[in-house]
């Protein structure tokens, strides 16, 4: 079941990122999606063998809105600190460490993405549940990990 979901959702983006809608290219699109789907099908539909998955794919679907939302807020926090005069000023830059409560592994990984997609901080390190981020401002720093992590946890985690 998770290698036809798996084809039919890379067939759907394929066609839509392509734009090609002839016999060569929907040709192409179809072997491409089909060994796609057959090797790698796990890794959209990790560790979920059963019909849950649904629920979940929903449930992420619903952070990408609020991470896409901070992604923004930050890019113009950014260019703010980038165009002040006193820009040496604002900046204080640290490493910061700290333990998430996230158990599963999609859920860790995507909060390291999650953090380093959004500017002003970057994941160095991710060792089990430690995460090392650099922040580049304080308020990046104190916000770590935050709602982000609440987040992630409400989409991928089943408790």
């Amino acid at each position: 079941m998770a290698r036809i979901v798996t084809f039919f959702i890379m067939l759907v983006f394929w066609v839509l990122i392509s734009g090609m809608f002839d016999a060569f290219h929907l040709g192409v699109g179809v072997i491409c999606c089909l060994l796609v789907a057959i090797f790698s099908h796990d890794l959209l539909f990790y560790g979920h063998p059963d019909l849950l998955w649904v629920r979940d794919i929903f449930k992420v679907l619903a952070y990408f809105p609020w991470l896409f939302y901070q992604i923004v807020l930050s890019s113009l926090e950014i260019t703010y600190i980038v165009l002040h005069p006193r820009m040496l000023e604002i900046i204080d830059p640290r490493l910061v460490r700290f333990r998430t409560r996230l158990r599963n592994t999609m859920a860790r990984v995507t909060l390291a993405q999650s953090i380093t997609l959004t500017p002003g901080t970057i994941t160095v390190n991710m060792s089990g549940n430690e995460f090392t981020v650099y922040a580049l401002t304080q308020k990046a720093a104190e916000g770590l990990p935050g709602e982000m992590e609440t987040r992630i946890a409400r989409a991928l985690e089943r408790e």
